[in-house]
C-alpha cells in the first residue's frame, strides 16, 4: 500500500497483508450463498477521514492502481466538491482508464454533481441525510423537502447521462417508512441502487439484517451496506447485510476510516476465500 502522508510530517511506506486477487468472484457458484457481491472500496473517500491520514494526489493514483488490480468493482475516488488536491486526484483517477469504475461522492447538492461531472467519473453518488435528527438538525429541511431535493439531484445527473447511486445516511436512525419512500424516489427515476449506510457505527447485525432484508423486498432495489466499526461490528453488520439479500459491500484497505474505522476488505475477502458466506452459518 502506498505510504500515507500524515499531517506535518511523510511516514515510512506502510506495510500491509497481500489482500486476496478477485475474492469477490469466489462464492458466485456457491449455491447457499445468497447473490453476487460486488465490493466497492472508500479508501480514498472514508478511508481519509481517520485522524492522521492525508493521502498526496500521488498516493491516491497509486492506491487506485492497486485496488484495480485486486479487480474492485467500484473505487469510491472522494469528495471533487472539496476542490484543490481532492478533486484534482479524482480527474486524474478518472483519466487512468482502470477496469474497476470510479465513482464520486456527492452531498445532496446539484453544485456538488457538477463538480464531480467535471471529473468525468462513471458513477454519481448522492449521499442523501435519511434520520429525522439529521434532516432537522443538519440540514434543517423537512422530509418532503429531502425527497424533492434527492429527486432534482437524480434527474440533474441523469440529463447528463451518468450512472446513479444513492445512499442513506444515518440510515440506522431512520425511519424504515422513510426509507422506503426514499427508496421508491430512487426506483421511479430510474436508481437501480442505494446503500444502506450505519453511518455512527451503532447497529448490530440483527438490526441490519431485518432492514436491509425488508428494503429488498419492498423496493426491488440493489442493496449495499456502508458500516462503521465504532462497537467492533463493521465486519458482521457486512455480512448480515448480505444474508439479507444485500449485493454490495463497502470497505477500505486495513479498515481505515472516520472514528474507529469500516469494514475491512482483508478480512472481509478472507470470509469470501474461507467460503462460510452461507445462510445457515450467518443464522445458525
Amino acid at each position: 500500500m502506498p505510504r500515507n502522508s500524515v499531517i506535518g510530517q511523510k511516514t515510512a511506506p506502510a506495510k500491509i497483508e497481500k489482500h486476496p486477487r478477485g475474492s469477490c468472484d469466489v462464492m458466485r457458484n456457491e449455491k447457499n450463498y445468497p447473490g453476487e457481491i460486488k465490493i466497492i472500496d472508500t479508501t480514498l473517500r472514508d478511508g481519509e477521514q481517520q485522524a492522521g491520514i492525508v493521502f498526496s494526489v500521488e498516493d491516491k493514483l497509486r492506491i487506485a492502481q492497486y485496488l484495480d488490480s485486486l479487480n474492485i468493482y467500484q473505487i469510491e475516488a472522494g469528495v471533487p466538491a472539496m476542490g484543490g488536491e481532492e478533486k484534482e486526484s479524482v480527474r486524474q483517477i478518472a483519466a487512468l482508464g482502470l477496469k474497476s469504475k470510479i465513482s464520486a461522492w456527492n452531498r445532496l447538492n446539484l453544485k456538488d454533481i457538477q463538480h464531480s461531472m467535471d471529473c468525468g467519473v462513471a458513477v454519481i453518488h448522492i449521499s442523501v441525510p435519511a434520520s429525522d435528527l439529521q434532516i432537522a438538525h443538519k440540514l434543517k429541511k423537512s422530509r418532503e423537502w429531502v425527497k424533492a431535493r434527492l429527486e432534482q439531484c437524480i434527474q440533474f445527473a441523469h440529463n447528463e447521462s451518468y450512472e446513479v447511486t444513492v445512499g442513506f445516511e444515518d440510515a440506522t436512525r431512520a425511519d424504515l417508512d422513510f426509507l422506503l419512500q426514499l427508496c421508491a424516489v430512487c426506483r421511479e427515476k430510474g436508481v437501480k441502487a442505494v446503500r444502506y449506510a450505519d453511518t455512527l457505527g451503532i447497529a448490530v447485525p440483527s438490526k441490519i439484517y431485518e432492514t436491509v432484508r425488508a428494503l429488498k423486498e419492498f423496493s426491488g432495489l440493489e442493496i449495499g451496506i456502508h458500516a462503521h466499526n465504532d462497537l467492533g461490528m463493521a465486519l458482521a453488520n457486512s455480512v448480515a447485510a448480505l444474508a439479507a439479500g444485500a449485493t454490495f459491500v463497502d470497505c477500505t484497505l486495513n479498515g481505515i476510516g472516520e472514528r474507529a474505522g469500516n469494514c475491512d476488505y482483508y478480512k472481509f475477502a478472507k470470509l469470501l476465500e474461507y467460503r462460510i458466506l452461507n445462510r445457515g452459518e450467518l443464522l445458525g
